[in-house]
């Protein structure tokens, strides 16, 4: 009988918790459970307990659809998945903790107070959080050194991106375990030097939303044609590789001929976004406006659907890609 590997070992090790079972809270569910790890998840709301499963099920039958997973993982997937009535059952024996409540911070330190007392004291403590700093709700626990940001992309089963993000006291260890993991359930983790507002992600996610309110504030283009610029332009080179890599390939010599080629441009351009504005009500009423001519409110779930199968399209498309170039 053959040893079992270290990923088989990982996997009979790493038990995961999930508190929250929102779309971050479910999807993260399906994230550990398909590369083989016991989940239990809790929630405050025994409304979104009482749902989970299905809308769970519903979404690896979906991916299985894509090819992304056959049908006997799905479902030995979501035997893996249980539902807890009480937050102390959920992270009782859990080696990993990942947070996926409000993005309020009173209630992220409550929580936080209660999961430093009642996970196991090697357990890491991770939050979903899109913009609060683990420094914000983590700086009086006893056990801070094992808490850090693990924020993934909405639906992170899909998007594999999370970033991590340490508190000044987070033990470097914890930073790499998580690392690790993130790795072993094939998501694709990058690490963060320091806290910074918002992270790396919405950073730059906030500075084309700027340009794009900006643009349709002063009349520049309508919201279907800046989203036709990004969707049919932009975003086809960003759905892989990045800004600093598509500018290197930009230029005949790289990235330095491009700086020099193009670098004054973009300088002088600057000059007329640096001015941040705040959306506006009136700005965001047309904007409301337009996206519901083109998207009537009932339909936003259908629609959402519909995204969520066309990622999975294109996560399937990247995967034969690499597969064919040896990546």
């Amino acid at each position: 009988m053959s040893k079992p590997s270290n990923s088989d070992r990982q996997q009979q090790t790493q038990r995961i918790a999930i508190i929250g079972v929102g779309l971050i809270g479910r999807s993260w569910a399906i994230v550990f459970a398909r590369a083989g790890f016991d989940v239990a998840l809790f929630d405050a709301q025994a409304e979104a307990r009482e749902c989970a499963m299905s809308r769970i099920k519903a979404s690896l039958a979906d991916i299985a659809r894509q090819d992304l997973l056959d049908s006997a993982t799905a479902d030995a997937a979501a035997g893996r998945i249980r539902i807890c009535e009480e937050l102390e059952t959920a992270v009782g024996d859990a080696t990993h903790v990942q947070e996926c409540v409000s993005e309020d911070l009173s209630v992220k330190q409550a929580l936080y107070r209660r999961l430093d007392a009642w996970a196991p004291v090697g357990a890491v403590l991770a939050s979903s959080t899109s913009f609060l700093a683990a420094s914000r709700f983590t700086k009086d626990l006893p056990g801070r050194s094992r808490c850090l940001v693990a924020h993934p992309v909405n639906p992170p089963h899909l998007v594999p991106l999370v970033e991590l993000v340490p508190a000044p006291w987070t033990d470097g260890a914890v930073v790499e375990r998580t690392r690790a993991l993130m790795d072993a359930v094939g998501q694709a983790p990058i690490t963060l030097r320091k806290e910074i507002q918002g992270f790396v992600l919405n950073r730059l996610q906030g500075a084309l939303l700027a340009e794009a309110f900006r643009l349709v504030e002063d009349g520049v283009a309508d919201t279907a044609d800046v989203d036709r610029a990004v969707a049919d332009g932009l975003g086809l080179r960003w759905s892989f590789m990045g800004p600093f890599e598509t500018i290197d390939l930009n230029a005949p010599a790289g990235v330095a001929d491009y700086c020099a080629r193009f670098g004054p441009m973009y300088y002088e351009m600057a000059q007329s976004q640096a001015d941040p504005r705040a959306w506006t009500p009136a700005l965001v009423t047309q904007i409301e406006r337009e996206r519901r001519a083109r998207l009537d409110e009932p339909d936003l779930q259908r629609r959402q659907d519909w995204r969520d199968r066309r990622l999975a399209a294109v996560v399937a498309a990247k995967r034969r890609a690499a597969r064919d170039i040896g990546e």
